[in-house]
Order: C-alpha cells, then structure tokens, then sequence
C-alpha cells in the first residue's frame, strides 16, 4: 500500500485522517522527490477537509480585518469608497530605504488573536508544507491556495485574500504604477528565524512585481540581528533596516535585500507576492501606467493561474 494515503474508513474524520499521514522527509523535500509532489496531490482534498473541521469558531472569532491597524483600516475604507480620498493612505506610508516603504499593517495589540491562531495551527498536526525555495525554512508555511500543503483554514484564507486585495495590491499601485497588469496572481508563505536553527537570508531579489513583508512579533517579544538589508541603486550601499511589531515593509521584487543572522530570540513574519499571470513581472523600462485612482482601487477579473515561484 502507498505509504502517503491511508486505508479510507468511515469511522475517521478528515482531520483524523489527516494526521494519521506519514509527512515526507525534510531531505526528500529539499531534493524535490517525485514522491513529495505526489504525497501533496494525492491528499490535497483530504488536507483541504481537515483544515475545514479545525477551523471551528473558537478559532476562527478574531481572525478578521480588526487585526489590522485602525488608523489603515480607516484610510482603506474612504479609499474604496471614493478613490479620489486615497492621498490618506499615502499619508500612513514612509519610504526608509529607496523604494521601500513601511506603514503599520497590523495592530500590535491584536497580534496576539493572530500569532495564537498561527500557533494553534502549527500545533494542528495537518502536515504542511514548509517553504523550501530560496531556502528551507523549518517553522514557516505556504499560505497561497496555488501552493501544495498550504494553510488551507477558512479564516485565515479570507483574512489572507483580504489584506491582498483590499490592502496590498492597491497600496503598491499607488507606489509602482508599473505594476498594474502584473499584480493579478497572488504568493504568500510565513518565515520564522531562530538563533542556531534558521537565522539567515543571503542577499536576493524576488520573482514578484511587489512583496509586502510583515512582521507579526508580539509587543516585548524581542530578537537580537536579523535585521533587513535592502540595497540603494543611489548611494551603492545598503540600509539597515529593523522590524516591529505589525509593521509592514513593501517594494518592488527586484529591490535586493537580506537578511541578517539572528543572534538570539525569534523573529516571524508573513511574506506575500503580488505577480502577473504565470509569474510575468515588469521589466525595466516598462512604460508607467497612468490609472486613475478609481483604476487602482479594483480587483482583477483574471482567472487564478496555478503557477507558483516554488
């Protein structure tokens, strides 16, 4: 019998089922083995059911929109409701690097309902996939439906489809007009660092028109290094930059950054991607897009693709 399904039995629930699966190894993960994209096929159903039944109200209450800052949700709001207002939002940005610019995403004094929600489902023992691309990284999780093993919860899927649509791709339209066309296909994974277990990223650039990297540590939870570098094409240099709590930091893919080892405690944060179909990205050059604002405060018709970065 293939040892990644189970014998079916109507006396195991989905989210039983679930976590009688054998996950595969770390290494057959890191070597891509036919047996891994298998495992994952063969059960995306299954996952899919169990995540359905775990996600139950408890869990579920607070992981919505009032996460996020108030001061944000306000500006977001007005802008959907006449774009012509979106110069609010712009006021809640800071560019601290070339290119890069930070705002308050989420509200620190909420993170908790989300880092516990994160936790729990961490603890869920539904097999996941951890995001081996770049680099595999232990603790973190693949958050986008196009991905195998992903978070596949109801309610975070909602909260996650709403920061992007509702927050991430018009705020980056605003900033990089370039980028309109190339915005319609999502990517997201979690990322955790710990000293002496994942603590480093090489310098790198993303394979997304616009990555919003968001920072989900507790207020007083604090970490040593793992600060971010991003490269500035003006001064040849690179800024040092160091996440809080729910703060946000979003530019362009082709920005290169890294980040530093981390010396002692954690850090996790959520990473997304904003893409055009099948992973098409401005080049440079590409001729600015002159929206209106009631251009950029909409959400794409196309379909979803199945193509992901890894």
């Amino acid at each position: 019998m293939n040892n990644t399904m189970i014998k079916e039995s109507t006396s195991l629930s989905p989210l039983q089922s679930a976590r009688a699966l054998i996950l595969p190894t770390r290494d057959a993960m890191l070597m891509r083995a036919p047996s891994v994209g298998k495992f994952w096929n063969d059960n995306r159903r299954l996952l899919s059911d169990a995540w359905q039944e775990w996600d139950n109200a408890e869990l579920a209450n607070h992981i919505d929109d009032s996460l996020l800052d108030p001061k944000l949700r306000d500006a977001v709001k007005q802008a959907w409701d006449d774009p012509t207002k979106e110069i609010a939002v712009l006021d809640l940005l800071t560019e601290v690097s070339a290119g890069v610019f930070e705002f308050q995403l989420f509200d620190p004094q909420r993170l908790a309902y989300l880092r516990d929600y994160l936790e729990r489902a961490a603890d869920a023992k539904i097999p996941m996939r951890p995001p081996y691309g770049i680099a595999l990284n232990r603790y973190g999780a693949m958050l986008d439906p196009r991905s195998e093993g992903y978070l596949a919860a109801p309610s975070f899927q909602t909260l996650y489809r709403q920061i992007l649509d509702t927050y991430m791709r018009p705020i980056a339209r605003l900033l990089f007009p370039e980028i309109m066309g190339y915005d319609s296909q999502t990517f997201g994974f979690s990322i955790n660092y710990q000293a002496g277990v994942d603590t480093s990223l090489r310098l790198h650039t993303d394979a997304s028109s616009v990555t919003l990297n968001v920072n989900i540590n507790l207020p007083g939870e604090a970490f040593g290094g793992s600060e971010v570098d991003f490269y500035d094409k003006n001064t040849k240099g690179a800024n040092r930059l160091t996440f809080k709590p729910g703060i946000a930091m979003i530019h362009r893919g082709s920005v290169a950054h890294a980040a530093q080892p981390i010396t002692s405690g954690e850090r996790t944060n959520l990473v997304l991607w904003l893409y055009g179909d099948r992973m098409q990205i401005p080049r440079q050059g590409t001729q600015l897009i002159q929206a209106e604002p009631h251009q950029r405060w909409t959400v794409p018709t196309e379909p979803y693709d199945d193509v992901a970065p890894f």
